[in-house]
């Protein structure tokens, strides 16, 4: 039954963070191309972990992390408004990197796969006949 609690307050917390994001943050180095991967909040419900995804440059993502770290007191606020709560959790912000992974394995299997097609030589038809 926790375990259900916690996975609702996860994705309650993921869609209100988000919406505070885009609507109330109006930092310059926030990222337009941001968006709220996952949030992993704690068990007592005290501290959350924000993922963040980020479209563009190794630059923009740290600016955009450092952006959203510096506003998490007011992002905290402004979502505590929206959800109900007794105690909004702390929020910590953390570069997501799971589709530059993803993009990055997929590379490597498609070169992998090309290695393959340049390696394969045809098998005469006269093996298959017995």
């Amino acid at each position: 039954m926790v375990k259900n609690r916690v996975a609702r307050l996860n994705s309650l917390l993921k869609e209100v963070i988000s919406e505070v994001i885009h609507q109330d943050v109006k930092n310059p180095h926030v990222n337009r191309f941001v968006s709220v991967a996952s949030v992993d909040i704690s068990k007592d419900l005290q501290h959350a972990k924000v993922y963040i995804s980020v479209i563009g440059t190794k630059e923009e993502k740290a600016l955009t992390i450092r952006a959203l770290t510096s506003a998490a007191g007011f992002i905290a606020v402004n979502a505590s408004k929206k959800v109900t709560m007794r105690y909004f959790p702390a929020l910590t912000f953390k570069l997501d990197e799971s589709v530059d992974q993803q993009m990055h394995i997929n590379s490597l299997l498609g070169q992998i796969h090309k290695e393959q097609e340049s390696r394969h030589t045809p098998t005469s038809d006269s093996d298959s006949e017995t």
